[in-house]
């Protein structure tokens, strides 16, 4: 029997954020309701307030609620909204995790978390790379949000796990900034121990195969299992500074397994972020 892992110093709460935007979605509306269903299922007495690790974590995450945005297409308003939240977090020495929302909330976070931790790398699970140099005439789809990231600078290393939909365009896109795409059938020989620097973790839950996340707008097929997405979590070598679990659509969810599956990833990233402090 292991014992927990000791934690590093806990006087510094993780904030949980939910962000409620689906007004950047392509093809569906219905992520704003993501961030609930989320609570909903983290909080339920089918599960408990630890990780896998036995590491408790429910008492060391501070419930901001959801940030009022307008849910706008394209809105800077929204954006610059998003980006103030994260700051003064940050400016408090706190990690955050973020709930979508579709994916377009990350690239305003990453704004703030780019100007707080030199030398970032940004760990992005997921079905698309997202950097689109923009969708449908919006640069802040949720198409796009890795493009717009890298123009401004934000992150020093961008490696997307499990991308199996890349256009020509996103080939390009990642080749001008140097991306590294790892699909799935290639995840097994891709070594997480040689990132470096501070990581934000960004999990779009179309990222695992639509058998373990039927609740997405975008189902594609062939990717992560669950464990693979934790054992994930698992090798990245730290600090994780902060997070966030994007893109579900409780209106496709069945039986509310993938709010679950958004669950969680939550205990189980902010179980990282108390042990690699």
């Amino acid at each position: 029997m292991h014992s927990p892992p000791k934690l590093h110093s806990l006087s510094n709460m993780i904030s949980l954020l939910g962000i409620g935007i689906d007004a950047n979605s392509s093809h569906m509306m219905g992520t704003a309701e993501g961030p609930a269903a989320i609570r909903r299922a983290l909080h339920s007495g089918s599960g408990n307030s630890s990780a896998e690790s036995s590491v408790e974590v429910i008492s060391h995450i501070e419930d901001l609620g959801d940030l009022p945005v307008a849910n706008e297409k394209g809105s800077v308003v929204d954006a610059d909204l998003i980006t103030s939240a994260v700051a003064v977090q940050l400016a408090a020495g706190r990690q955050v995790i973020s709930l979508g929302g579709d994916h377009s909330v990350t690239y305003p976070i990453l704004r703030a978390f780019g100007a707080v931790h030199d030398q970032l790398t940004v760990v992005h699970i997921d079905a698309h790379p997202d950097l689109y140099d923009d969708l449908d005439g919006n640069p802040l789809s949720h198409a796009s949000p890795f493009a717009r990231a890298l123009e401004d600078g934000c992150m020093t290393r961008l490696v997307q796990l499990g991308i199996r939909t890349a256009t020509p365009h996103q080939r390009t896109q990642g080749e001008r900034w140097n991306v590294t795409m790892v699909a799935p059938r290639e995840l097994a020989s891709f070594d997480m121990s040689g990132l470096e620097g501070p990581i934000y973790l960004s999990i779009d839950l179309d990222g695992l195969d639509p058998s373990v996340a039927p609740g997405v707008s975008h189902h594609e097929p062939g990717g992560l299992t669950f464990r693979e997405a934790l054992d994930i979590i698992d090798a990245l070598p730290g600090p994780l500074v902060g997070a966030d679990v994007v893109e579900l659509n409780p209106a496709q969810d069945l039986v509310g397994m993938t709010a679950m599956v958004g669950a969680k990833l939550v205990k189980e990233i902010a179980a990282a972020m108390l042990v690699r402090r």
